[in-house]
């Protein structure tokens, strides 16, 4: 973390307006605060249509949230084949699928305890 404080809050605004910026699909925020024991407070869930797009949505985060908040994710895993990469943010983990990737974990049902948002983008 930064030396700033980030609040959730805009930190889950910003990766959203970074996901949007490539046109990403089903976007998704689990709250997870109420559900013991979980490694984080929230999943931002977002599907691309190809490793091309994936890998464009994790650039696109990264950037956003880099110059608007002065941020890095903590960790970064699965850009080698960006069929499933996972951006730890600490309190948010930022989960970006390929469809077929999204459909067979189905983390949604994993956590299916968390309150979900779903964000509707235009395109």
């Amino acid at each position: 973390m930064t030396e700033k404080q980030i609040n959730a809050d805009q930190l889950i605004a910003t990766i959203i307006s970074g996901i949007e910026e490539v046109k990403g699909n089903d976007i998704q925020i689990l709250d997870l605060r109420d559900i013991d024991n979980t490694v984080c407070n929230y999943f931002i869930l977002a599907t691309g249509t190809s490793n091309t797009q994936v890998n464009a949505i994790v650039n696109s985060i990264q950037k956003t949230v880099s110059k608007t908040l002065k941020d890095k994710p903590w960790h970064v895993e699965g850009a080698e084949n960006a069929e499933w990469v996972l951006m730890d943010y600490v309190n948010v983990v930022v989960h970006v699928f390929q469809k077929h990737i999204r459909e067979y974990y189905d983390i949604e049902s994993l956590w299916g305890d968390a309150k979900t948002t779903v964000i509707e983008t235009s395109y």
